[in-house]
């Protein structure tokens, strides 16, 4: 069973409706016994971090997820879910998050924002099992006006070049996490999903 993470700040219908559409079992939860048993977890997210960490706060979910991370299971994070992964976000101030990740979100300065719609993926990493079968400069829909800057590089699995190549998608070993939304990305974003629900160490 896949876990979808709800603390209100998610595509959470689109998801799962994708995970379905792949052949997956997956239930949408707010309970933190539910992370700990499932065999696979989604963070998904849209909308602003302070709220978001707050929430996941106040439901008891952060030491879960984070249990869940350590303990080895898939774990994919999706466009604000990757970025409540990392230490800090500049959004508001400084924001501290979940701190699994070492690196701060940023904004894009002098572009226009957010960043929406179809845009490549630079493959950086081709031997992600969470990118099989995915061709170099696939396009994926991303909607989004901060990005992710890494402090370890070699966890960058793509970039996309949107006034700068900002890093579009991380691997670290069964933690995978996308800027972009692979349940808006057609084909492309079904395969990820696929190869999501497939992963295992």
């Amino acid at each position: 069973m896949i876990a979808i993470i709800d603390y209100g700040s998610g595509n959470l219908r689109s998801v799962h409706k994708a995970l379905e559409h792949v052949g997956a079992r997956a239930q949408v939860t707010d309970q933190p016994e539910d992370i700990l048993k499932a065999d696979k977890i989604i963070l998904p997210g849209v909308g602003a971090i302070a709220p978001a960490i707050q929430r996941l706060s106040a439901l008891n979910l952060v030491d879960p997820i984070k249990k869940a991370i350590k303990d080895g299971k898939p774990f994919l994070g999706i466009c604000l879910g990757l970025q409540l992964l990392f230490d800090e976000s500049c959004e508001g101030g400084t924001i501290k998050t979940l701190g699994i990740l070492a690196g701060k979100v940023k904004r894009f300065q002098n572009l226009k924002v957010p960043h929406m719609g179809w845009n490549e993926l630079a493959i950086k990493r081709t031997a992600c099992p969470f990118l099989k079968n995915i061709q170099p400069l696939t396009h994926a829909y991303f909607c989004h006006s901060f990005f992710v800057e890494p402090q370890q590089k070699d966890i960058i699995a793509t970039t996309t070049d949107y006034g700068l190549a900002f890093t579009s998608s991380v691997w670290k070993d069964n933690l995978f996490a996308v800027q972009f939304h692979p349940e808006k990305s057609q084909e492309a974003g079904l395969t990820i999903l696929k190869n999501f629900c497939a992963f295992s160490i």
